[in-house]
């Protein structure tokens, strides 16, 4: 889905991408892929991409999956809809720009771990590279959240 808000990032972190090198660097996990999915504006179409993803994740007997999404409002029921791949048994933990200004506009049981990439302490996005962005901490956490469900399961 996406990296940051607003891509406000540099192409240096697009190309270092902290999510993507935490993940390859564990030896606990086996990095599968990475799928990029869009969001459209029409409903029927957002929940085809949510779906695919799911089918696309189960048909390669994911063991987990950590979803990235670099929006809100309309966005999130792409990413709602995406995460519902839990539905599928297949432990999923999700990255997103919510901050403490914005809430989920549709949720559902399996956004139970969330990491909110926002680092403005007002919770806004802002024009500060960096601030609209997952960073290493931020991928750790998703992490270490994904293991412990792996576990679970």
């Amino acid at each position: 889905m996406g990296i940051g808000p607003s891509t406000k990032e540099t192409t240096l972190h697009n190309f270092r991408d902290p999510l993507l090198d935490v993940v390859a660097a564990d030896e606990e996990l086996d990095l599968m892929g990475v799928l990029i999915v869009g969001t459209p504006q029409d409903q029927q179409d957002k929940v085809l991409v949510g779906t695919r993803a799911a089918v696309w994740a189960e048909g390669m007997r994911a063991d987990g999956v950590i979803i990235s999404a670099d929006g809100w409002g309309n966005s999130d029921v792409d990413y709602t809809n995406t995460i519902e791949l839990g539905k599928r048994n297949i432990p999923v933990v999700g990255i997103h720009f919510t901050g403490t200004a914005a809430q989920f506009v549709v949720t559902n049981p399996y956004m139970d771990t969330i990491v909110d990439m926002n680092k403005n302490p007002e919770g806004i996005e802002t024009n500060i590279v960096g601030e609209n962005a997952v960073d290493r901490i931020d991928a750790r956490k998703a992490t270490a959240m994904l293991k412990l469900k792996m576990r679970k399961r």
